[in-house]
């Protein structure tokens, strides 16, 4: 089932069917057939293990399925029935607590009596007596049971295959469940999509079959609001892991946050890293994760922090509903089951059943977060928009996933002229700036043609010193450096670009064997290594195409040499203190033990100084920012007025960085990548950040990635450091 806790049904009146071919047989037959189809790929072995306390072993499954009939209907409405095996009553209630005690739930893993083949006989006793009683002329209330019985084995179906799928994770083989069972739909991203709201109806209607927490119909108003076509996929969430979303506290709820820390979750469940990328584990065995397919597998905590760091939030399950009812939402149920903000409780004039099976309603409606649409797993036909799915908000072995959701914007983003589909990764990223609550761009996409000239010419200008202070400081203490590169060592350096400060290094340590310069640009690091190879003809130099803040593993030619660091250049900074601290973590990991890291930092010195840096007389920087506006007008049919945008750069003291923005000079409109977006007058469109550090700061953060500091040196004011770490 797909939560443990499900409330009871409520089917409309409808006549009583007396013929022997009544259709609930054939539904009965057609359930029950997919149930053992489920478990036709499962060893007897397979079936008997419970992988964690949430989870129940698949014989369990069967045996409690078979269960619900025997008690609530054939015991109850076909006379002189005898039971199976008295004993199975306690073996195989779940929760029902007027029905009597029961099993332990965590404990259902130890029961290795009865056989697997006692419970198939089991199941082959009720079914014969099932379809006797199916072919007597049942009342309405006989009627109605049956249905919730196929419902509630429906939902077992499905934790089924979420317990298979959760103990064959465990699994260190990593075995195969079905090799062709469907992969998740992949697409394009999402895109936001008006809704109205006003005073609406949510709820079951009551035609045909529901569980009584679907309603009662009721009216509830919902400020105009809009919501995301499609869920969040795999490659959104990555840049969520990139930008140190498991690290950010402030991303997250406080109980989120302590699970977090203490489960020490650092991706979505199945996800795993391999030395060829990340891959996911699911039915289908261990597979290369698809980008473009939906993120699943994430807890109500994940849901809620993804949202706050994309500058939106989770849906209300009102919202969620009238927008799947009014045609606007893909992947409704075919995906993963939606998280929205809605606690679990009940509806406005709600009352449980008087019978047993009130049970399943109104005494699990705390503590619990509503999911709305189905999964990739759900039983066929058991999705209903009015469907209320709900599990605790720290749970994620069930198929859950998330579509975003944010308060109207007057004026904001509109329907995109483009495809979506046909957007680049960086049509995609401004879309996603611009539509944040504070507007703000990558400082990667400054680097176009014009942009990297205009960069060579801000470190040539009289203000900016970090370039020429890091040479000279380098060139001064590259013989004490040199002391700390072991003979035969591989030299392996972060975001490489053209190598120019590398040379320093490389002449006074000629014992270097290895250089693997680590950049994203094949271009550049061609052309790096074709020079480096004619001036060191001695060196093996193996350039490694890849981001160096997700690099994973190393070419083969440094399996088993020593390993030295190399981050010049003060682009440290440019990372956020969370970011800093897992770029550092993840060096560390790739580099290995007892390496040596070498970084280059900028340091806290007067604002005058820095701003200038930053704001240069001759107004080079300030043409290098404005530049990515015409980028974007160049690139994404954006209409800025270069005009009416100032240069601003700041000094932050709160969080000791430089900051880059563009002001808007008057409130206007703009349109790119096929959007509108809105500029109130003086709202800022942030560009940048350089942080700046003190020796203790960088010491601290050094500390939390867990390095330490074994050398230091400072250049003259205006001072630059270079620390050495081990």
């Amino acid at each position: 089932m797909i939560s443990q806790h499900r409330p009871a049904l409520h089917l409309a009146p409808a006549p009583v069917e007396t013929r022997h071919s009544d259709p609930l047989l054939g539904h009965y037959q057609q359930v029950r057939r997919r149930t053992e189809q489920l478990v036709a790929p499962l060893s007897p072995e397979d079936m008997v293990v419970q992988s964690m306390p949430d989870a129940s072993p698949a014989k369990w499954h069967l045996a409690h399925c078979t269960w619900f009939f025997e008690t609530f209907l054939l015991s109850e409405y076909l006379p002189d029935y005898r039971a199976f095996d008295p004993t199975f009553c306690y073996l195989f209630n779940s929760y029902y607590e007027a029905v009597g005690p029961r099993h332990p739930r965590p404990q259902r893993g130890l029961m290795t009596r009865p056989a697997l083949d006692q419970v198939i006989a089991y199941r082959q006793y009720v079914d014969l007596h099932m379809h006797s009683l199916l072919g007597q002329d049942l009342g309405q209330a006989a009627r109605e049971m049956v249905e919730l019985g196929l419902a509630h084995e429906q939902q077992h179906q499905e934790l089924l295959l979420m317990d298979i799928h959760h103990l064959f994770n465990l699994s260190s083989l990593k075995p195969v469940y079905d090799s062709q069972w469907p992969r998740d739909p992949a697409g394009r991203r999402g895109r936001f999509k008006a809704q109205a709201g006003g005073l609406l109806e949510i709820g079951h209607n009551g035609q045909g079959f529901s569980f009584d927490n679907e309603g009662p119909r009721h009216q509830t108003f919902m400020q105009p609001y809009e919501i995301s076509d499609r869920l969040v996929t795999n490659g959104q969430w990555l840049e969520f892991i990139d930008a140190s979303g498991y690290e950010q506290v402030n991303l997250w709820l406080s109980d989120g946050w302590a699970t977090v820390q203490a489960q020490g979750w650092k991706a979505p469940l199945y996800w795993q890293a391999t030395p060829e990328g990340w891959h996911e584990m699911t039915l289908r065995g261990l597979q290369p994760l698809d980008p473009n397919a939906p993120v699943t597998h994430i807890s109500y905590y994940e849901a809620a922090a993804f949202a706050q760091w994309a500058g939106a939030r989770l849906p209300t399950e009102a919202e969620w509903e009238t927008a799947a009812a009014a045609g606007q939402l893909e992947q409704v149920d075919d995906a993963a089951w939606q998280w929205t903000q809605s606690a679990y409780s009940a509806y406005p004039g709600f009352q449980p059943a008087a019978s047993a099976v009130g049970e399943y309603n109104g005494k699990f409606m705390v503590s619990q977060m509503v999911l709305r649409g189905g999964a990739s797993i759900t039983a066929p036909d058991h999705c209903r928009l009015t469907y209320r799915n709900f599990f605790g908000p720290g749970l994620r072995w069930m198929c859950s996933g998330l579509r975003l959701a944010r308060d109207a914007r007057p004026g904001g983003v509109k329907a995109p002229a483009t495809k979506p589909e046909e957007q680049s990764e960086f049509a995609r990223d401004v879309i996603e700036g611009l539509s944040a609550e504070h507007k703000h761009l990558s400082p990667k996409y400054f680097y176009d043609a014009t942009g990297s000239r205009l960069f060579e010419d801000i470190c040539t200008t009289a203000e900016y010193y970090p370039t020429r202070a890091e040479t000279t400081l380098l060139q001064r203490i590259a013989p004490e450096l040199a002391a700390l590169i072991p003979a035969d060592a591989a030299l392996v350096e972060f975001g490489s670009g053209a190598s120019d400060k590398t040379r320093l290094l490389l002449d006074a340590a000629p014992q270097t064997a290895l250089y693997v310069p680590i950049d994203i640009c094949r271009n550049a690091l061609d052309k790096a290594a074709l020079q480096l190879r004619s001036r060191y003809p001695r060196l093996n130099v193996a350039p490694l195409v890849d981001d160096f803040t997700r690099a994973l593993h190393l070419p083969s030619a440094a399996k088993g040499l020593p390993r030295v660091g190399f981050f010049p250049g003060s682009t440290l900074g440019n990372f956020t203190r969370p970011q800093a601290v897992e770029f550092l973590r993840s060096a560390r990991t790739l580099l290995g033990r007892n390496a040596v890291f070498i970084i280059g930092v900028d340091m806290v010195k007067d604002p005058e100084t820095l701003v200038a840096a930053y704001n240069d007389a001759s107004g080079v920087t300030a043409a290098f920012n404005k530049n990515l506006l015409t980028r974007l007008n160049r690139e994404l049919h954006g209409d800025f007025d270069l005009d009416a945008y100032d240069h601003l750069a700041c000094w932050n003291p709160e969080h000791e960085r430089m900051e880059m923005h563009l002001v808007s000079q008057r409130a206007q409109q703009v349109n790119v990548a096929g959007q509108r977006f809105s500029f109130a007058a003086g709202e800022r469109l942030h560009t940048e950040n350089s942080h700046k550090f003190t020796e203790q700061s960088f010491t601290e953060l050094a500390t939390l990635a867990g390095w330490r500091v074994s050398h230091q040196w400072l250049s003259e004011a205006p001072q630059v450091g270079m620390f050495c770490l081990f």
